[in-house]
C-alpha cells in the first residue's frame, strides 16, 4: 500500500487509469455496441473520465472509505493481514466509485435532463458487476504489484 502522498498519487493514477479505460470501453460497448468508432470514442472520453475519477478517488471516495473502514470495520484484535485490508478497502472503493462514476457516465452520455432513477440503477448494477471482479482479480493485483516494484526500487536507491 502507498506509504506517502507521492506513492498515493502514483497508485491512484495507475488504478484509476486502468479502471477508467476498461470501464469506459465496457460502457460504450453496452450503449453502442462494438464498432470501428469504438477506439475513437474511448480515447475522446478518457481524459475527462480519468480526471473526474482521480479527483473523486483522492478527495471524496478514498478518504470516506478509509475513514469508514478504520472506524467501523477494522478491528485490531482480529487477524488483519495486508491483503484482507486491501480487499476490504478495494471493495468499498468500488462501491463508492461506481456510485459516482455511473452518474457521471450517464450525464455525459445522455445529458442531465434525460436521466431517470431506473437508468441510473441499471447503470450502477451493470457497472458494479463489471468493476468489482475487475478490481479484485485484475487491476488491484496489477497495481499493487507495480507499486511494490516501485517501492523496492526506491528503497534500493536509498540504500
Amino acid at each position: 500500500m502507498p506509504r506517502n502522498f507521492k506513492e498515493e498519487l502514483m497508485f491512484t493514477g495507475m488504478m484509476a487509469g486502468l479502471m477508467v479505460i476498461v470501464m469506459e470501453s465496457y460502457n460504450i460497448m453496452l450503449a453502442k455496441g462494438a464498432s470501428l468508432r469504438l477506439i475513437g470514442e474511448i480515447l475522446a472520453g478518457y481524459p475527462l473520465a480519468l480526471i473526474v475519477a482521480a479527483i473523486l478517488d483522492l478527495a471524496l471516495v478514498g478518504p470516506v472509505v478509509k475513514g469508514v473502514f478504520f472506524k467501523f470495520i477494522f478491528k485490531p484484535e482480529w487477524e488483519q493481514t495486508p491483503i484482507k485490508i486491501a480487499l476490504w478497502i478495494s471493495s468499498l472503493m468500488v462501491l463508492g466509485m461506481v456510485t459516482f462514476m455511473s452518474l457521471f457516465g450517464i450525464i455525459v452520455t445522455f445529458g442531465i435532463g434525460n436521466i431517470s432513477w431506473a437508468m441510473y440503477g441499471r447503470a450502477w448494477l451493470l457497472n458494479l458487476c463489471m468493476a468489482l471482479p475487475l478490481q479484485l482479480i485484475i487491476v488491484g493485483p496489477i497495481c499493487r504489484m507495480l507499486l511494490d516494484k516501485i517501492q523496492a526500487s526506491l528503497d534500493n536507491r536509498a540504500n
